[in-house]
């Protein structure tokens, strides 16, 4: 038995799928089938139940998975501790972010990190919420750049900033000629809004439920360019996070920002608590402040 046999059996237990998996460990599919098949040799029993509609794990196999990923999980803190005492700020790293934040986030950041420590090697995952707080708990990864508040009894937590948010709406509606708006001016409209599952949706529902607004439960947008792209038809309004906002403003959108109250969502880091890398987590909180100073300035942002 070899660490590489249980990172397949691992790999073949998250996809359920032996092409996916092998592709996942840079290995041929035979390869990945053979290595199974030796390892079910060395145990004697059966890991995996194949045909050619799917992959079933017996409950051998899942039970025997799960101390996989611990004997896994226990092999990569040996090396990152090594690593750690030599240098915290090099190794490897693997953040989640949620995908309402990284894509508007990491150009802002992401340079400087780079700059500041460049023997850190940062792998990026974009995920939900639930998804991302389950992998943490798991040591799948190592931090989360996610909204706040969250279940923190497993985690640590450092506040990292306030985002606002802002309303848009096309062009053509009413709104748009407003310079700024408050609470009051969404009364009664109908959001556009995320689907079940994006934290971001929740965040807008308070507003919504504050303000006297309701939701559009006609349409429910996977992303929030969907929800860009369905205020530019004209098809409702909806808010959106200020990091999100173009620099270069759409003509078919307005974004209008609340003058008094303004809702915000808290943007935080997430890591498992009593972390042996606790130290560079803290570094990296403070590098991202410092990234974000000139929109701190510009008041884009709230400490």
């Amino acid at each position: 038995m070899n660490l590489r046999e249980l990172e397949y059996l691992v790999a073949i237990d998250d996809e359920r799928h032996f092409n996916r998996a092998a592709k996942r460990c840079f290995v041929s599919q035979p390869t990945l089938s053979g290595q199974l098949k030796k390892l079910e040799d060395e145990l004697g029993i059966r890991l995996v139940e194949r045909n050619t509609r799917q992959v079933v794990m017996t409950e051998a196999g899942s039970r025997i998975t799960e101390q996989a990923r611990k004997v896994l999980t226990d092999i990569r803190n040996i090396r990152d501790t090594a690593s750690s005492f030599h240098d915290p700020m090099a190794g490897e790293l693997k953040i989640g972010l949620i995908p309402t934040v990284a894509p508007y986030l990491l150009p802002h950041i992401m340079p400087e990190l780079n700059a500041q420590y460049p023997k850190l090697k940062l792998w990026l995952h974009e995920y939900q919420t639930h998804v991302l707080l389950e992998k943490l708990k798991h040591a799948d990864l190592d931090f989360l750049i996610l909204a706040l508040p969250v279940d923190t009894r497993d985690f640590s937590e450092i506040h990292l900033f306030n985002e606002p948010f802002q309303l848009a709406v096309a062009n053509t509606d009413l709104l748009a000629s407003h310079s700024e708006i408050s609470l009051d001016d969404i009364n009664q409209r109908e959001m556009l809004l995320l689907e079940e599952g994006h934290c971001l949706r929740g965040q807008a529902l308070d507003v919504c439920f504050k303000a006297g607004a309701s939701e559009n439960r006609g349409f429910h947008a996977s992303s929030l360019e969907t929800l860009r792209h369905m205020v530019s038809e004209g098809m409702g309004i909806t808010l959106i996070p200020e990091l999100a906002i173009p620099d270069v403003q759409q003509q078919s959108i307005h974004y209008l920002a609340f003058n008094t109250n303004r809702p915000h969502r808290e943007i935080g880091m997430l890591y498992r608590k009593n972390s042996y890398r606790e130290s560079t987590f803290i570094t990296i909180s403070e590098t991202i402040r410092q990234s974000l100073n000139k929109l701190f300035k510009q008041n884009k942002l709230i400490r």
